[in-house]
């Protein structure tokens, strides 16, 4: 089965990843309020939204919550992967949906991504059933002061 490249970006693809970076409106039609902002229908917002996640450009869209004011944790950790394993390792522990920002990084430890549940223990218990069922020790880096960042990509 062959596989079709994904559709280029055009501008209003920049737009909408420029606009939807913080600030979701919270109502009753939030894709119709933005829509209407970037002189789109919502259908076609919606649409185009899927088609970035479809191809790969978006890796998730959602809110992102802070785990510990719900009274659960998260933590920062890292792998080192052999690099013929890389890809399958990522599906493994992508598959866990506590898991998310996972990158891949030039170090050691090539493989970094965030476990957050509103469950403290289910993080430590994430941690285990990576390392289970990928065969590679986790280094655990929980959180020892919190920042603020901002931080925005410009498309």
């Amino acid at each position: 089965m062959e596989t079709q490249a994904p559709t280029p970006m055009d501008q209003i693809d920049r737009n909408i990843l420029n606009n939807l970076q913080g600030g979701f409106p919270v109502c009753e039609r939030p894709f119709a309020t933005v829509a209407d902002r970037l002189g789109l229908s919502e259908d076609e917002l919606i649409a185009r939204v899927e088609r970035l996640l479809d191809d790969g450009v978006l890796s998730r869209f959602g809110p992102m919550f802070n785990a510990e004011r719900f009274g659960g944790a998260v933590t920062l950790a890292a792998l080192a992967v052999p690099e013929d394993r890389f890809d399958t390792v990522t599906e493994q522990v992508n598959s866990f949906p506590e898991v998310a920002h996972n990158y891949r990084r030039n170090h050691d430890f090539n493989m970094w991504f965030v476990v957050s549940s509103d469950d403290p223990d289910r993080v430590s218990g994430v941690l285990k059933e990576i390392e289970d069922v990928t065969g590679l020790s986790v280094l655990n880096l929980p959180k020892e002061e919190e920042y603020f960042l901002e931080l925005k990509f410009e498309a």
